[in-house]
């Protein structure tokens, strides 16, 4: 996720160092998520009744957090939900967070976990797209060159993709691209409500909402009794995925910005798509080639150069989040 710009504060060794090692555990937790659904699929589980399963179990986690940060602090009451921000933040838990982990989800039925995170990894890209689409906003040569390499890398595993799986490729290919192209549109217009109702908050409310559409989707599309016969092994990692995938870095990615400003806490971050190869490879048993290894310094490299020559111009710190 991009949070907008935060005071970087002054920082003191313990500090720094404690921040660092909260966006890194984030990152990589972050990261997990892609092994985990992985693995489910292995026991026969379906999407939408994992993806329900995850949403299901954060929900409670989701409503303490949006209850925490909308709660009064001595005189400062925080601002009531208008109308216009009830929407708002429906329109944005549907698109960022249910949409986009639905297509996710989906999409991972047919490519590796490497691919997908690589795909995923150009959400800064597509926010500097839509920018342009959108609100006229001009992209310097620099970033036309970052667009180039990042879309270079993925083009460039794809086709090592299609060697090792077939043309299926194509269809999870195309829906974890939906999916970010869904959490792009969701960064592109969340800027007001971010400011008005702050970062935590929003990030509670919409996930609420999206708690609800994958609950709903499960009890119209799947019968309830299924769940009883579910293999024990999706349960303990549907409880990873919603705690130590979804909830827990979500909070160690806010308290790394508070610490570290957004700028900083983003570069950390970088270490994501990285680590995704490296427990593909693992728990997976993913090959990771000079194909993948290539692709991704290309994606991460090109993001770099992006979103690095974007700062000077909005003054926009960017942080990637799934």
């Amino acid at each position: 996720m991009f949070f907008l710009p935060l005071p970087v504060p002054s920082l003191s060794r313990p500090s720094m160092a404690s921040g660092l090692a909260m966006a890194l555990l984030g990152a990589v937790a972050f990261s997990g998520k892609a092994i985990i659904v992985k693995l489910a699929y292995r026991h026969g589980v379906d999407t939408i009744t994992f993806l329900m399963l995850r949403m299901l179990l954060a929900l409670p986690f989701f409503v303490v957090m949006a209850w925490w940060s909308g709660r009064a602090r001595g005189d400062r009451a925080p601002p009531a939900l208008s109308r216009r921000d009830v929407l708002g933040v429906v329109w944005l838990g549907f698109t960022g967070y249910y949409l986009a982990s639905f297509l996710d989800f989906a999409g991972l039925a047919y490519i590796s976990a490497s691919f997908e995170r690589l795909v995923l990894y150009l959400n800064p890209t597509l926010v500097l797209i839509l920018g342009a689409l959108l609100y006229g906003r001009r992209i310097s040569r620099f970033q036309w060159a970052g667009l180039a390499i990042s879309y270079g890398g993925v083009v460039l595993v794809f086709g090592h993709e299609v060697q090792l799986v077939g043309e299926d490729v194509w269809l999870g290919a195309g829906l974890v691209f939906a999916s970010a192209v869904s959490y792009a549109l969701y960064l592109s217009y969340s800027g007001e409500l971010v400011r008005r109702l702050g970062a935590l908050r929003l990030v509670g409310l919409a996930s609420c909402v999206a708690c609800v559409f994958c609950i709903g989707q499960f009890v119209l599309l799947r019968p309830v009794s299924g769940l009883l016969v579910l293999d024990a092994s999706v349960w303990w990692l549907s409880v990873v995925n919603a705690t130590a995938c979804t909830v827990v870095p979500v909070v160690l990615v806010m308290m790394a910005i508070e610490r570290l400003g957004a700028g900083l806490a983003a570069q950390v971050g970088m270490v994501g798509p990285m680590s995704t190869l490296a427990m593909a490879a693992l728990f997976l048993d993913e090959p990771l080639t000079p194909w993948v290894l290539g692709g991704t310094v290309l994606v991460m490299g090109g993001v770099f150069v992006c979103t690095r020559s974007n700062a000077p111009a909005s003054g926009h710190n960017n942080q990637l989040k799934e």
